[in-house]
């Protein structure tokens, strides 16, 4: 039968010096070890100039592309690899030329039914008095769905390769502006206040007329995002923003082309070629007629303004 130690006896045990070592109240090394306080470290001259030569030649061996073997060796294979791609190519393009029908043959496809249809029926089958646009918004509405998409997706690229961080370049890009606004140039804003609506007014014009004569919205848009870069250079980015800003561009954007995509599913409904359609055409030569073709152009100009207009922006300035 173990017997209570007394508390002077219980002091001497290694249990008690552990449970207060375990507690933290002190260090069994504490006062046993020589201790001595630490002097600042000073490299000496050659040292450190022989640590800045040890640095330059690791660096110099690194870098070393004359004398480093795998890179040697990936240059060679990437030479082979672009003379075979180059070969593998041409062979390709040889075989598809040389499957194409004899210049002159009744069946090339310069001569078949497909541009006479255009001609011949394009009025009838889309209303449109323009053939191109007929032909563009109507024949071929998804091919152009798809370039105005292109024309979206590109911008939204550049929004996101040269975005600038809001709110740590803020004071940088308030100090910055100035530079890029107009030093008060007289002549610049008079005559862009005289010519800016005229040429907004011209763009809607050819968009609006697009289906009657030459125009349409590539054109159209393009012209109505001159003239908002004329207006920007003119007045700069604080008046310009006041009512066209990024997230003015992409609503805008994404409106127009939710639009397209809306407005063209009815040929999934009502078929294409041969069969009626729901949507009447109208009168040839009047403002309301070919169908959808007159929205289709408003859309696409507002894709192909809004673009323009972006692109120059983001790579005169970046942040937008």
């Amino acid at each position: 039968m173990s017997r209570r130690l007394s508390e002077k006896d219980y002091e001497k045990t290694m249990s008690f010096h552990f449970h207060r070592w375990l507690s933290g109240e002190k260090d069994p090394f504490l006062d046993t070890v020589e201790m001595k306080p630490q002097q600042q470290f000073h490299e000496s001259e050659e040292l450190v100039h022989e640590h800045e030569l040890q640095h330059q030649r690791i660096v110099e061996h690194s870098y070393d592309v004359e004398h480093n073997a795998q890179v040697r060796l990936f240059r060679k294979f990437y030479k082979i690899f672009c003379v075979i791609f180059c070969l593998c190519l041409v062979f390709i393009l040889l075989v598809g030329v040389s499957s194409l029908p004899k210049y002159g043959h009744e069946e090339n496809p310069v001569n078949n039914e497909v541009s006479a249809r255009y001609i011949e029926r394009g009025l009838q089958e889309t209303g449109a008095v323009n053939i191109v646009t007929g032909m563009i918004l109507d024949y071929r509405a998804f091919d152009t769905l798809g370039e105005s998409h292109v024309l979206f997706l590109a911008t939204c690229t550049v929004l996101i390769l040269m975005r600038k961080d809001k709110k740590e370049n803020q004071e940088t890009a308030q100090h910055n502006d100035r530079i890029y606004e107009p030093k008060n140039d007289v002549i610049l804003q008079t005559v862009a206040r005289v010519l800016v609506p005229f040429i907004e007014l011209f763009g809607i014009y050819v968009i609006l007329g697009g289906h009657l004569g030459p125009g349409g919205g590539f054109s159209g848009g393009a012209i109505c995002g001159a003239g908002l870069i004329l207006y920007l250079n003119a007045f700069g980015f604080a008046k310009t923003e006041r009512f066209f800003t990024g997230k003015t561009y992409k609503c805008m954007c994404f409106g127009a082309l939710a639009c397209y995509s809306l407005a063209k599913t009815y040929s999934f409904y009502t078929g294409a070629n041969h069969i009626e359609s729901v949507i009447p055409l109208g009168t040839p030569g009047a403002i309301l007629s070919s169908g959808l073709i007159l929205v289709l152009d408003i859309c696409v100009g507002l894709v192909v303004s809004g673009t323009m207009y972006t692109f120059y922006v983001m790579f005169r300035k970046g942040g937008y």
